[in-house]
C-alpha cells in the first residue's frame, strides 16, 4: 500500500532501537528509548502559504532526519509497519 500524505506532512520510519549500550550492556525492554532519528517514507506536496503560493517542502524521499523526541504523536500502520505522520516544522535536521 502507498501513502501520500498532505501539504507540509512527511511520513517517517523510525530507525531501530538499541538492543546494548555503547559499553555492552543488554537493555531491557523498557529501559530502551524511541530512537529520534529516522528515514523519510514519502512527502507531502509543500506548504500552502498566505498569498496562496505553495512552498515546496525541504526534505526529500529517502533523506535520514533528526526530530523531536515527542514529535510525531501521529502514529500509523501500513502492511504491518509503524510508521510516524509529522509536520515538516517538527524534523529538525537532514543527516548526510
Amino acid at each position: 500500500m502507498k501513502i501520500r500524505p498532505l501539504y507540509d506532512r512527511v511520513v517517517i520510519r523510525r530507525k531501530e532501537e538499541e538492543e546494548t549500550t555503547a559499553g555492552g550492556i543488554v537493555l531491557p525492554g523498557s529501559a530502551k528509548e524511541k530512537p529520534n532519528q529516522g528515514e523519510v517514507i514519502a512527502v507531502g506536496d509543500g506548504k500552502v502559504l498566505d498569498n496562496g503560493e505553495q512552498r515546496p517542502l525541504a526534505v526529500k524521499v529517502g533523506d535520514q532526519v533528526v526530530f523531536g523526541q515527542y514529535a510525531g504523536s501521529n502514529k500509523i500502520e501500513i502492511d504491518g509497519e509503524e510508521l510516524i505522520l509529522m509536520s515538516e516544522s517538527e524534523i529538525y535536521a537532514v543527516v548526510d
